[in-house]
């Protein structure tokens, strides 16, 4: 969620709060005294860092642990295919002097396509990490969604604020709780069942 969005969110769950407080007043103005039971609770918002929420979780450590085998794997590969190149290049510098213009020519073609298999592997190797990440990542992350929603509705809150990345630097404590250890308790829970 942007900055923007979350100011928009946090202005509109207040605005809707003071409104609901108001038609509340109005209404306890009308009725009898004894109707003050039926007012209805004060906005209540929680925040939490999402992703200390997140690397808390056993299974993420296990997750980072794949991802850095599967990082070095491509980059061990890659180190291979340069030095394929680089020794190519080299025997093509040294006999440069030597071959005849069609040689020339085609070990000029043979590296420049080596070259360029090494660079298409090297953006498909940084797209599969991405989409390894995010794939390794995407169940751990639908956790901490759902430990989050049982947690708030737990508490009664309207909204939680992700923290993370200074979008929030303000949160009056009168209307919101931490909810970062409920969270983290929440998901270890859900590891020992």
């Amino acid at each position: 969620m942007t900055g923007r969005n979350l100011l928009l969110a946090v202005f509109l769950a207040t605005a809707a709060g003071s409104f609901a407080q108001q038609q509340a007043t109005v209404v306890a103005d009308e009725a009898p005294a004894d109707s003050a039971e039926a007012m209805p609770a004060p906005l209540r918002i929680g925040y939490l860092s999402y992703d200390s929420a997140l690397v808390s979780m056993p299974d993420y450590a296990l997750c980072m642990e794949q991802l850095r085998q599967l990082r070095e794997a491509y980059r061990q590969e890659m180190e291979r295919v340069e030095k394929e190149f680089n020794d190519k290049y080299e025997d093509f510098l040294d006999g440069i002097s030597d071959y005849p213009r069609t040689i020339l020519l085609k070990r000029q073609n043979e590296l420049q396509e080596l070259l360029q298999r090494n660079v298409d592997f090297k953006n498909q190797s940084r797209d599969e990490l991405r989409r390894a990440e995010a794939d390794s990542l995407a169940p751990l992350r639908q956790r901490v969604g759902q430990a989050i929603a049982e947690v708030a509705r737990e508490k009664g809150l309207k909204l939680v604020v992700n923290t993370d990345a200074g979008a929030c630097p303000f949160i009056d404590e009168a209307i919101s709780e931490d909810i970062l250890e409920a969270v983290r308790k929440r998901l270890e829970g859900d590891e020992q069942k």
